[in-house]
Protein backbone atom coordinates (compact mmCIF):
# COMPACT_ATOMS: atom_id res chain seq x y z
CA UNK A 1 0.00 0.00 0.00
CA UNK A 2 1.06 3.54 -0.37
CA UNK A 3 3.13 5.09 2.58
CA UNK A 4 2.78 8.73 3.58
CA UNK A 5 4.81 10.99 5.35
CA UNK A 6 4.01 12.22 8.49
CA UNK A 7 5.79 15.49 7.71
CA UNK A 8 4.70 16.05 4.11
CA UNK A 9 2.00 14.23 2.85
CA UNK A 10 2.22 13.19 -0.62
CA UNK A 11 1.25 10.67 -3.42
CA UNK A 12 2.99 10.23 -6.26
CA UNK A 13 1.93 7.59 -9.16
CA UNK A 14 -0.05 7.66 -12.44
CA UNK A 15 -3.21 8.45 -13.54
CA UNK A 16 -6.35 6.11 -14.36
CA UNK A 17 -9.16 8.09 -15.88
CA UNK A 18 -12.49 6.88 -15.11
CA UNK A 19 -16.30 9.32 -15.56
CA UNK A 20 -19.13 10.54 -13.89
CA UNK A 21 -21.07 7.97 -10.83
CA UNK A 22 -19.14 5.06 -10.34
CA UNK A 23 -20.74 3.57 -7.87
CA UNK A 24 -19.57 1.30 -4.90
CA UNK A 25 -20.99 -1.97 -6.82
CA UNK A 26 -18.88 -1.03 -9.69
CA UNK A 27 -15.78 -0.33 -7.60
CA UNK A 28 -16.46 -3.57 -6.05
CA UNK A 29 -19.27 -5.89 -7.17
CA UNK A 30 -21.84 -7.24 -4.85
CA UNK A 31 -21.16 -10.97 -5.03
CA UNK A 32 -17.22 -10.41 -3.02
CA UNK A 33 -18.81 -9.06 -0.22
CA UNK A 34 -18.68 -12.07 1.68
CA UNK A 35 -14.87 -11.76 1.28
CA UNK A 36 -13.46 -10.04 4.86
CA UNK A 37 -9.64 -9.99 4.02
CA UNK A 38 -8.61 -6.97 2.16
CA UNK A 39 -6.10 -8.13 0.31
CA UNK A 40 -8.77 -10.51 -1.58
CA UNK A 41 -11.15 -7.93 -2.24
CA UNK A 42 -8.29 -5.76 -3.59
CA UNK A 43 -8.03 -8.64 -6.64
CA UNK A 44 -11.54 -7.53 -7.77
CA UNK A 45 -11.40 -3.70 -7.70
CA UNK A 46 -13.38 -2.13 -10.87
CA UNK A 47 -12.69 -5.24 -12.51
CA UNK A 48 -16.05 -4.45 -14.14
CA UNK A 49 -14.45 -1.61 -15.97
CA UNK A 50 -10.74 -2.56 -16.23
CA UNK A 51 -10.22 -6.00 -16.43
CA UNK A 52 -7.61 -7.25 -14.21
CA UNK A 53 -7.58 -3.78 -12.63
CA UNK A 54 -5.54 -4.76 -9.41
CA UNK A 55 -2.68 -6.78 -11.73
CA UNK A 56 -2.64 -3.68 -13.91
CA UNK A 57 -2.32 -1.14 -11.08
CA UNK A 58 1.47 0.37 -9.51
CA UNK A 59 1.38 1.06 -6.48
CA UNK A 60 0.08 4.45 -5.57
CA UNK A 61 -0.98 4.82 -8.73
CA UNK A 62 -4.48 7.42 -8.50
CA UNK A 63 -8.23 7.49 -9.86
CA UNK A 64 -9.58 10.60 -11.58
CA UNK A 65 -12.55 10.32 -12.22
CA UNK A 66 -15.13 12.88 -12.28
CA UNK A 67 -18.57 13.81 -10.69
CA UNK A 68 -20.33 11.63 -7.58
CA UNK A 69 -17.50 8.99 -6.66
CA UNK A 70 -18.43 6.52 -4.65
CA UNK A 71 -22.44 6.89 -5.07
CA UNK A 72 -24.19 3.55 -4.32
CA UNK A 73 -24.41 1.65 -1.09
CA UNK A 74 -22.58 2.49 3.02
CA UNK A 75 -20.42 -0.08 2.65
CA UNK A 76 -16.57 0.04 3.55
CA UNK A 77 -15.44 -3.00 1.23
CA UNK A 78 -15.09 -0.48 -1.66
CA UNK A 79 -12.64 1.86 -0.90
CA UNK A 80 -11.06 -0.77 1.23
CA UNK A 81 -10.73 -3.01 -1.74
CA UNK A 82 -9.11 0.50 -3.74
CA UNK A 83 -6.46 1.06 -1.06
CA UNK A 84 -5.18 -2.83 -1.19
CA UNK A 85 -5.50 -2.98 -4.82
CA UNK A 86 -2.44 -0.32 -4.01
CA UNK A 87 -4.95 3.15 -5.55
CA UNK A 88 -2.65 6.04 -3.44
CA UNK A 89 -5.67 8.55 -3.64
CA UNK A 90 -8.68 8.80 -5.77
CA UNK A 91 -9.48 12.39 -7.47
CA UNK A 92 -12.77 13.50 -8.65
CA UNK A 93 -14.95 16.22 -9.13
CA UNK A 94 -17.12 15.43 -6.23
CA UNK A 95 -17.75 12.39 -3.57
CA UNK A 96 -20.45 10.60 -2.13
CA UNK A 97 -20.47 11.88 1.62
CA UNK A 98 -20.03 8.56 2.76
CA UNK A 99 -17.83 6.99 0.39
CA UNK A 100 -15.69 10.10 1.60
CA UNK A 101 -16.01 9.63 4.97
CA UNK A 102 -14.94 5.48 4.85
CA UNK A 103 -11.99 6.22 2.78
CA UNK A 104 -10.52 9.20 5.09
CA UNK A 105 -11.40 6.26 7.89
CA UNK A 106 -9.54 3.65 6.00
CA UNK A 107 -6.60 6.19 4.81
CA UNK A 108 -7.24 6.11 1.85
CA UNK A 109 -6.70 10.11 0.54
CA UNK A 110 -9.64 11.35 -1.43
CA UNK A 111 -9.19 14.77 -3.13
CA UNK A 112 -11.78 17.15 -4.47
CA UNK A 113 -10.64 18.52 -7.62
CA UNK A 114 -13.29 20.41 -10.07
CA UNK A 115 -10.62 20.41 -13.18
CA UNK A 116 -8.60 17.32 -12.80
CA UNK A 117 -10.63 14.91 -14.43
CA UNK A 118 -11.16 17.63 -17.63
CA UNK A 119 -7.20 18.38 -18.33
CA UNK A 120 -5.12 14.90 -16.43
CA UNK A 121 -3.99 12.29 -19.67
CA UNK A 122 -4.88 8.86 -18.79
CA UNK A 123 -1.07 7.34 -17.31
CA UNK A 124 0.05 10.60 -16.71
CA UNK A 125 2.14 10.83 -13.92
CA UNK A 126 1.06 13.09 -10.81
CA UNK A 127 2.08 14.58 -7.44
CA UNK A 128 -0.37 15.15 -4.73
CA UNK A 129 0.58 17.44 -1.90
CA UNK A 130 -2.18 16.68 0.44
CA UNK A 131 -1.34 19.06 3.05
CA UNK A 132 -0.35 21.81 0.26
CA UNK A 133 -3.41 21.16 -1.60
CA UNK A 134 -2.06 20.65 -5.03
CA UNK A 135 -1.52 18.63 -8.01
CA UNK A 136 1.37 18.68 -9.86
CA UNK A 137 1.32 17.30 -13.27
CA UNK A 138 3.86 15.50 -15.61
CA UNK A 139 4.55 18.58 -17.55
CA UNK A 140 5.08 20.52 -14.29
CA UNK A 141 1.89 22.38 -13.91
CA UNK A 142 -0.21 22.33 -10.75
CA UNK A 143 -3.94 22.19 -10.00
CA UNK A 144 -5.15 23.87 -6.63
CA UNK A 145 -7.37 22.03 -4.77
CA UNK A 146 -9.88 21.54 -2.14
CA UNK A 147 -7.52 21.40 0.84
CA UNK A 148 -8.20 19.17 4.34
CA UNK A 149 -9.54 20.10 7.50
CA UNK A 150 -6.58 20.05 10.05
CA UNK A 151 -8.50 17.04 12.16
CA UNK A 152 -8.69 15.14 8.31
CA UNK A 153 -5.32 15.64 7.50
CA UNK A 154 -4.43 14.24 10.68
CA UNK A 155 -6.70 11.26 10.65
CA UNK A 156 -5.01 10.49 6.99
CA UNK A 157 -1.44 11.28 8.54
CA UNK A 158 -2.01 8.28 11.16
CA UNK A 159 -3.16 5.86 8.61
CA UNK A 160 -6.91 5.96 9.31
CA UNK A 161 -9.12 6.65 12.46
CA UNK A 162 -8.42 3.57 14.11
CA UNK A 163 -5.01 4.52 13.94
CA UNK A 164 -5.80 7.57 15.21
CA UNK A 165 -7.47 6.78 17.73
CA UNK A 166 -5.03 4.53 18.98
CA UNK A 167 -2.73 6.82 18.66
CA UNK A 168 -4.80 9.79 20.65
CA UNK A 169 -6.19 8.03 23.68
CA UNK A 170 -2.78 5.81 23.79
CA UNK A 171 -1.20 9.49 24.68
CA UNK A 172 -3.72 10.74 26.77
CA UNK A 173 -3.83 7.10 29.28
CA UNK A 174 0.07 7.81 29.46
CA UNK A 175 -0.64 11.48 30.98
Amino acid sequence: MATYSNRIMEVQGRAWLFGDDIDTDVILPGKYLVLTDPKELAKHALEGLVSGFSSKISEGDIIVAGKNFGCGSSREHAPLALKYAGVGAVVAKSFSRIFFRNAINIGLPVVISKEARDVIKEGERLSIDLEGGSITREDGSRLIVDKYPAFLLEILKDGGLLQNLKRRFGKEAKK
